[in-house]
């Protein structure tokens, strides 16, 4: 019997789990980066501390440039900051694409905090949370842009009948004269989405005159509208006012919801516009810094200039790629697809998509620009809100006199430091990687080879012996000079004995046979011979024991060489078509004649039972079972004999009513030199040679042969199953 043990834990499984721990390399790496990434910070903190101090010296004492006469009140919120525009803007695009980033910068106007219910004291204007506006100004060649993006749910245009130009949805614009004297309104409300037909119109929107310096366009968007303009700077003094009206109602036309950038109605009221200074703009140009975003604050924490853009402002110049000709599709399919994927995991992708909105801001605060303007430089980092992106900042204040007249601000986004990370990162990986792939693979085969060859040679220590306790093979002695090879040769050594030793122990029955039947038949002839010379009671009866030893002794040496003999017998046999239940028939009814009282019952097949067999052989099994069944068969019990088909194999069985089969010797009955007969019950010799020779000449008709207990009683069953013959 094969004893087959499923261990998942096999050798290739625990040289691979202990590769396993090659791991601890590539964390190793990964911290040592990490290290690295942590210096390269510190050095970078120094140059961005070192260039805020470069531009704050180049900007010491002069106090001119700070003066506060220069410009308009700061009014916290309500100022507009002019963004410098560095292109020309399409006004007839019918979008805002022209804008591209610096829509980063648009300032959101909602009704919660921009409503100014003191436009007209007169008048009650409600609360419509559906309407805001995202508003962006910025200055090119002389002339004011602005772009607004209004949130409308129901957008009212001018009736083309009406001769107002405020009982539709409008934009209302408010400039404070030249000469700071006045306010100058304007009104845009045109008829459907085109081009700007602007007006100029007293407090109260009468008298509507055009105004033709003022042009731009209005689109209609799925969630309301946008309008795009362009003023010329020699109409702005230094206050500007934007406030977006809303009618709801086409039939009466009142005027529901405001949503201004500041109070439109007088001159005290509107914003300022915070326009760049042109001298702080040419020194800070000169020092040719275009890796950082740069901004000079003054003393209150207003935003004079601004330098740069925070979306590249990484601080590094990393390599260029290589040339993409010379790169393996293969590996970059490779990279991009599988490893990636799987490296950022736990890596963090930089990102150059984000929005600073301390930027979009007029002011700035912050811990260093505080600090700054107390006097002392400082660098601080902040992760912006919803990203993972880092901001290294740097303050640095500007001296005149002792005195701090503002801070130069440099900042710089920490992606280009992280990308750089992440490709040494990467190198790392790949590396280690191959490498650990390359070192498993080899162990793994390492494994796998020792394995195939232990469980070759467990295979063949499996099939040196076959069902029946007969030593049939050997074991090939390995070459190899290794353990297992020296393992191999030992095994072969063993197995070549024990099969001399097994083959003396099977040729000793025949042998012994051979040798006591001379002696045997040398006592039978003298107890005859005696027999005719002797007389007397007493003399016969020692006679008559000595001859029934005699048969005894010489039936253990006849069953001790059938089983051979059947052996070679079943070797040199030839099979040819038998009808098995014609052939069983024939032999219950010989049954019958010798066991004459033993009842004995036969279930037969209808049809014939064709298999391919030898009929002698046939019956000397069957002759085997019935001697059995009968011998263990209860008084007056009936010998219960069936044969029939079952799918493709023919089916016999002999069933006794007696007593149960013993469960551990239902496996080895079959065996040979076992018997479960009491000792006290033996009439005659046995060698547990009986269903041994029944299970041969099973064997030899390529079917199987089983005992079990009877389900309906108390008894056995033997059954027989025999392959069934097909032209």
């Amino acid at each position: 019997m094969r004893l087959t043990f499923n261990n998942p834990f096999g050798i290739r499984s625990k040289l691979v789990f202990l590769s396993s721990f090659l791991l601890v390399i590539p964390w190793l790496g990964y911290q040592y980066i990490l290290e690295m990434e942590e210096v390269l910070q510190r050095g970078q903190e120094q140059v961005v501390l070192g260039t805020a101090q470069a531009l704050a010296t180049a900007l010491n004492e002069r106090p001119e440039l700070f003066d506060e006469s220069n410009y308009s009140p700061a009014v916290s919120s309500d100022d507009l900051y002019v963004y410098p525009i560095f292109y020309p803007l399409s006004l007839v695009d019918g979008a805002l694409i022209d804008w591209r980033e610096y829509q980063q910068y648009e300032v959101d106007y909602d009704q919660q905090d921009y409503l100014r219910t003191a436009l007209n004291p007169a008048r009650h204007y409600g609360n419509d949370d559906s309407l805001h506006f995202k508003n962006m100004v910025g200055e090119y060649n002389r002339s004011l842009y602005a772009y607004f993006k209004v949130v409308d749910d129901n957008v009212v245009y001018r009736d083309r009948e009406a001769l107002s130009v405020h009982r539709s949805d409008f934009l209302q614009i408010s400039m404070l004269t030249r000469e700071g004297n006045d306010v100058n309104r304007y009104v845009i409300a045109p008829y459907e989405a085109e081009f700007l037909y602007p007006f100029s119109v007293n407090e109260d929107f009468s008298e509507p005159l055009h105004e033709e310096r003022i042009s731009g366009q209005w689109y209609d968007t799925e969630d309301g509208y946008e309008i795009e303009l362009q003023i010329p700077m020699e109409m702005l003094g230094d206050k500007l006012g934007f406030a977006i009206y809303d009618v709801d109602d086409p039939e009466g036309r009142y005027i529901n919801t405001v949503v201004a950038t500041s109070n439109v109605t007088g001159t005290e009221s509107l914003g300022s516009l915070r326009l760049p200074t042109p001298e702080i703009d040419r020194i800070v140009a000169g020092m040719g810094h275009n890796n950082s975003r740069i901004q000079v604050v003054d003393r209150s924490g207003r935003v004079l200039l601004t330098v740069g853009d925070i979306q590249s402002a990484t601080g590094l110049i990393l390599a260029p790629a290589g040339d993409e000709g010379q790169v393996n599709k293969y590996w970059t399919y490779i990279q991009d697809k599988i490893l990636n994927p799987l490296y950022y995991q736990i890596l963090t992708k930089p990102s150059n998509d984000f929005i600073d909105e301390i930027y979009s801001d007029v002011t700035r605060e912050g811990a260093h620009i505080d600090s700054a303007l107390q006097g002392q430089p400082l660098t601080q980092f902040r992760t912006l809100a919803d990203t993972q992106t880092r901001i290294l900042e740097a303050a640095h204040p500007i001296l005149a006199q002792s005195e701090v007249l503002g801070a130069v601000v440099v900042d710089q986004n920490m992606n280009g430091l992280r990308t750089f990370r992440n490709q040494a990162m990467e190198a790392l990986f790949n590396t280690i990687l191959a490498v650990m792939t390359l070192v498993t693979l080899g162990l793994f085969f390492f494994a796998s080879r020792i394995s195939s060859r232990i469980r070759g040679l467990r295979n063949q220590a499996e099939g040196i012996i076959d069902d029946t306790g007969h030593v049939q093979n050997t074991i090939l002695a390995s070459a190899n000079s290794d353990e297992i090879g020296d393992l191999s040769r030992s095994f072969s050594s063993i197995v070549e004995r024990l099969t001399q030793y097994t083959g003396y122990l099977e040729n000793m029955s025949s042998r012994l046979s051979h040798e006591l039947r001379t002696p045997v038949t040398v006592v039978r002839s003298s107890l005859e011979n005696l027999g005719l010379t002797v007389e007397g009671k007493e003399a016969e009866v020692y006679i008559d024991r000595a001859e029934e030893g005699i048969k005894r002794l010489n039936l253990i040496l006849t069953n001790m060489s059938e089983a051979t003999r059947l052996e070679q017998m079943l070797q040199t046999s030839e099979k040819e078509k038998i009808d098995l239940d014609k052939v069983i028939h024939g032999c219950i009814e010989g049954y019958k004649l010798v066991y004459p009282d033993t009842e004995f019952e036969m279930d037969e097949s209808q049809y014939p039972i064709r298999i391919n067999g030898v009929p002698e052989y046939i019956a000397q099994l069957m002759d085997k079972l019935i001697a059995n069944a009968i011998e263990f068969s209860y008084p007056d019990e009936k010998i219960q004999i069936s044969c029939r088909t079952m799918r493709a194999h023919a089916v016999v069985k002999v069933a006794n009513a007696g007593p149960y089969l013993p469960e551990e010797m239902k496996d080895r009955l079959f065996d040979s030199m076992i018997s479960v007969r009491p000792q006290e019950k033996q009439k005659q010799p046995h060698l547990g040679m009986g269903l041994r020779i029944a299970r041969l000449i099973a064997d030899f008709h390529g079917g199987q042969i089983k005992a079990e207990n009877r389900q309906d009683r108390e008894g056995v069953v033997i059954t027989l199953i025999v392959p069934l013959f097909y032209h």
